[in-house]
């Protein structure tokens, strides 16, 4: 019997991009269906977070995170530009974010269609593994996107001519997500979450106590 899990995952998140390694390796080895469902960051589901926590914080997040993709192996740097615009000297998030919208419809529209994993990953290594600066120029996403079957610029036609119907899609997930947590990535297995890549072992284990099988 296949098993599902869903994965809520920012695209502005490091250990979000760090997760997906581990996650794609679980798909082909296990009977199992991952449902990616995209939400927005913290910056723009709260955008007085960064101001209010440690400021510790985002120095830490940057320093473990590239630690972390050292150690499994990762191509990693943070994404030029950043896909929130953001003042990092005072920490406030601009009005207008046209990047990280673009990003999060662009995976409501895949997990729509039941591919967001696989759109995801191949977006994401764009952004995040450090082959590509201005990802967000050029055709560096359109070729990401058709190495995954998709075709870049008819859905952000589409999403254009109907961005609420994304919208909607973000909302619900953003709406489930909270129901067990508030960080990215949180995956979720029969309401129960498990927070950050490196729970994804102690996610397989409650699977595996569910009937989850090698393929």
């Amino acid at each position: 019997m296949t098993l599902s899990v869903d994965l809520f995952y920012s695209y502005r998140s490091p250990y979000s991009y760090l997760a997906l390694p581990k996650t794609l390796k679980l798909v082909e080895q296990y009977d199992l269906a991952v449902n990616l469902r995209p939400v927005y960051p913290l910056a723009i589901r709260e955008p007085g977070f960064f101001k209010k926590t440690n400021p510790q914080f985002i120095r830490y997040v940057v320093l473990d995170s590239a630690r972390v993709a050292e150690h499994e192996g990762i191509p990693f740097r943070f994404p030029r530009p950043n896909p929130i615009v953001q003042d990092l000297t005072t920490l406030e998030v601009a009005a207008e974010q046209p990047y990280i919208h673009r990003l999060t419809r662009l995976g409501a529209m895949a997990q729509l269609e039941g591919r967001s994993l696989a759109f995801t990953y191949a977006i994401a290594r764009v952004l995040w593994d450090g082959s590509v600066s201005g990802w967000n120029e050029g055709d560096h996403l359109a070729r990401a996107a058709e190495q995954a079957g998709f075709d870049l610029a008819a859905m952000d036609a589409a999403i254009t001519a109907d961005p609420d119907r994304y919208e909607r899609v973000i909302a619900e997930n953003e709406k489930d997500h909270a129901a067990g947590h508030w960080g990215v990535p949180t995956f979720v297995f029969e309401n129960e979450p498990f927070f950050g890549q490196d729970r994804i072992d102690l996610l397989v284990w409650r699977m595996q106590g569910k009937g989850l099988t090698k393929r």
